[in-house]
């Protein structure tokens, strides 16, 4: 597959909400979401014994956004790129020796498993989200396209 510059639609919306590390602060967020008839697909939560900072990625981010944005939470939107792997063991090094070989360094990554295919899902980030695309697809990985997770 070869994308050329079309990498938007490669790139999800993810949502990185900064919590402050007390209770059921988590559950006030995820709750808020779920009373807005928003899904998660993925979700990862880096903390310290301060703060954390949740990110989601949601089956509609432009809505997500305006939730979060209307409740004053603080957050961004981030891009990252989603790659499909065989979910053995070693399907995650197969990916990560490409990236070793090719100088690319991830900020983070998080996975999950969907139930369409046997397949796992892992997201991806770093500084450079057009290189890690372009050599992605020059490795014949397959990056999975934002509309698609969103609708898994």
């Amino acid at each position: 597959m070869n994308f050329k510059d079309n990498y938007d639609d490669l790139k999800l919306k993810q949502l990185s909400i900064f919590l402050t590390n007390n209770k059921g602060k988590l559950y006030k967020v995820l709750n808020l979401l779920a009373e807005n008839d928003i899904n998660i697909r993925a979700l990862s939560l880096a903390d310290t014994s301060e703060f954390g900072i949740l990110r989601l990625v949601v089956d509609n981010p432009t809505k997500g956004q305006k939730v979060l944005e209307e409740n004053n939470y603080t957050f961004k939107i981030s891009p990252t790129i989603g790659v499909e792997l065989n979910d053995i063991p070693g399907g995650l090094s197969s990916i990560l020796k490409v990236l070793y070989d090719n100088d690319i360094n991830l900020d983070y990554l998080y996975a999950f498993t969907h139930e369409k295919t046997d397949n796992a899902i892992v997201l991806l980030s770093t500084h450079d989200l057009n290189l890690l695309i372009k050599v992605l697809d020059e490795n014949k990985i397959y990056i999975v396209p934002s509309d698609e997770v969103y609708h898994l």
